[in-house]
């Protein structure tokens, strides 16, 4: 590790990531923007989808003030994040086949909906058979994952395939395989990991675009407010009643 703090060597790394996908995955971003626009433009709902700590860029963007109000999680039993016990439940439960059919089969979406699956390998069964299943749904699939695990590892889904091979824009976040950016010569494993910061930070500016692309339509962009802002409760209040049929998680 070169000079500086593992503070600043973190920050330098995460910001060397968020600068390169400002600008490597510039036309991607505004895909998905324009997808998700078209989305709801045309009555659609709009979900998300992440498994482990994937979910947290997918859970940022839900009943987020600031954010789409539109936006629904697509949540799996047990593999939301670590508040399961054992917290590796949820990790098994990534590689198992068929349970991505069970919660489509059993979830609000249908055709003309817009889903986004955050993935950071992309490789586990769960991911991939969301994407693929999604699809076959006749949603329209957004991938945030990293490609490099696509030639760096191994699919655990029995097609051989990765997340990336089933959506309708993919956006890279660039994160090397292992997730951790720093090495220490007195610690014997890599450390701090950036896929949070990174993915949601993506997700984030999709989101933008997405709002961006609505009003440059005419069509005012479902957003919510802050409940601590004066008159925020009232705002959202209006959206909700608006948009009550494709909101999913006040129900």
């Amino acid at each position: 590790m070169s000079d500086g703090t593992p503070a600043d060597l973190f920050f330098d790394a995460a910001i060397g990531l968020l600068q390169r996908v400002r600008h490597e995955e510039a036309e991607a971003i505004t895909a998905a923007g324009t997808l998700l626009a078209d989305t709801v433009a045309s009555g659609g709902r709009l979900f998300a989808f992440g498994a482990g700590h994937s979910s947290l860029a997918a859970q940022d963007v839900v009943y987020r003030a600031g954010g789409l109000a539109l936006m629904n999680l697509l949540a799996v039993p047990g593999v939301v994040g670590v508040d399961v016990t054992p917290a590796t439940l949820g990790s098994a439960l990534e590689r198992v086949d068929g349970l991505a059919s069970a919660v489509l089969d059993t979830s609000p979406v249908r055709t003309g909906d817009a889903l986004v699956v955050v993935s950071l390998s992309g490789r586990n069964a769960l991911p991939v058979e969301m994407a693929l299943g999604a699809r076959a749904r006749g949603l329209k699939v957004i991938g945030m994952t990293s490609v490099a695990y696509a030639t760096e590892t191994t699919s655990r889904h029995a097609s051989g395939t990765f997340l990336k091979d089933h959506c309708d824009v993919v956006l890279d976040s660039k994160i090397a395989v292992g997730d951790a950016e720093l090495t220490l010569d007195t610690i014997p494993a890599p450390f701090a990991p950036a896929s949070t910061v990174v993915t949601t930070a993506l997700m984030q500016a999709v989101m933008a675009t997405t709002a961006a692309a609505l009003a440059d339509r005419g069509i005012e962009p479902p957003l919510l407010r802050s409940g601590n802002v004066d008159g925020g409760h009232e705002w959202n209040g209006r959206v909700m009643t608006e948009y009550g049929d494709r909101i999913f998680y006040r129900r």
